[in-house]
């Protein structure tokens, strides 16, 4: 037990080199390793700065391009639909045009076909009174060679309707 006593037992002087031992190793660890540790440290907290920094532009220029993007779709929305409504215009006036130049195609056959109409109308007309007159001749000279009497006259009335409706 005396062994035991002795590796557990407290002398001052080993407390006093083990604390002279902890202050010379603590001076050393300050003056080599602990300017090199922190001179470490303060890169890494500089370069993590920096990646927060880029981090914090990116989502700013992102918010940007987000910003403008909506911008240029909405000004895209206006172009396309002031396109529409431009072709809309567009081929509203020209069905207008295509309807009224067919109208007016329309009423121009109207009035050749009616000119035409007229015309022939006055053909016929010119033709019928020269027949007509060619028959009033006939029926006068057949008349002049003969006596008429009232039945004779009745029946050569009759005789040129029934020749004029047959010439017709």
């Amino acid at each position: 037990m005396n062994a035991v006593q002795e590796f557990i037992s407290i002398t001052p002087w080993t407390i006093v080199f083990q604390i002279c031992n902890l202050l010379i190793l603590f001076v050393l660890f300050k003056k080599f390793l602990f300017k090199r540790v922190m001179a470490v440290l303060d890169a890494r907290q500089k370069e993590l700065d920096g990646i927060y920094d880029a981090a914090d532009k990116d989502r700013e220029d992102a918010a940007q391009m987000k910003q403008e993007y909506t911008e240029r779709m909405s000004n895209a929305r206006e172009e396309a639909d002031r396109l529409v409504k431009s072709a809309v215009d567009n081929a509203q006036r020209r069905g207008d045009d295509i309807v009224h130049q067919a109208q007016a195609e329309a009423t121009h056959l109207k009035q050749k076909a009616e000119s035409e109409i007229e015309q022939e109308k006055r053909k016929a007309y010119s033709e019928l009174m020269g027949e007509i007159s060619g028959m009033a001749a006939d029926i006068a000279g057949r008349m002049v060679e003969r006596e008429i009497n009232a039945d004779d006259h009745r029946e050569l009335v009759e005789e040129f309707i029934r020749n004029a409706g047959e010439a017709s």
